[in-house]
């Protein structure tokens, strides 16, 4: 090789390296997904640690939510109407927004009722691949509060009881952190829109 195709080999080999250091600057100082239905966090928010089981019979920890994006949604079996609206408009969002990682969690703030049969059932009433999730009712009352979600048990004149609670729909990442919320009203094209926008960002 001549000391001029030398030089050149040698100057294309920095450009490339600059080029490459570019490019990883802007992907590690991208700037936050600016979404249309809900709200990126400042800070992606770690989960503690849990045990429960899914509508399967299954562990259900912390690991269970790493290796693809979540959305997180509390609710339970015996709601009324928040819960099969909200769970419906998330299968059609997850149908719209064509991402094949993305999972659809329902976790359940009724555990006395919501079995994992009783919520294999409901789950797979919206989508087969939703997974629902209960236990120890400590242990999803601890879970529960870590996501900032508000539950109230009311007992109804009939007799029987029914739980309010907080409606809104959480992101997590590829690693199972919290990194964005939305709140109703909730409408499918722009959640999908928004959950594409945010792709890049869930390590998924």
């Amino acid at each position: 090789m001549s000391r001029i195709t030398s030089w050149i080999a040698l100057g294309l080999a920095a450009v490339l390296a600059a080029l490459a250091g570019f490019w990883l600057a802007r992907q590690l100082d991208s700037p936050d997904p600016q979404l249309t239905s809900g709200t990126w966090l400042p800070q992606p928010r770690e989960l503690p640690e849990f045990q429960l089981v899914d509508h399967t019979g299954a562990p259900f920890t912390r690991e269970s939510l790493r290796g693809h994006a979540t959305l997180v949604f509390f609710g339970f079996t015996h709601c009324p109407d928040v819960c099969p609206a909200t769970l419906a408009k998330l299968a059609q969002v997850k149908q719209a927004a064509s991402m094949p990682q993305l999972r659809v969690l329902l976790v359940s703030v009724d555990p006395e009722r919501d079995t994992p049969e009783a919520l294999a059932a409901y789950v797979r009433a919206f989508d087969r691949e939703f997974t629902g999730v209960t236990g120890d009712p400590q242990a999803v009352a601890q879970l529960t509060r870590s996501f900032g979600v508000a539950t109230a048990r009311t007992e109804l004149p009939g007799g029987g009881y029914t739980v309010d609670h907080s409606a809104a729909v959480f992101l997590l990442d590829a690693q199972g952190r919290m990194v964005a919320v939305f709140t109703p009203p909730f409408e499918v094209a722009r959640m999908a829109e928004d959950l594409q926008r945010a792709a890049s960002r869930l390590g998924a």
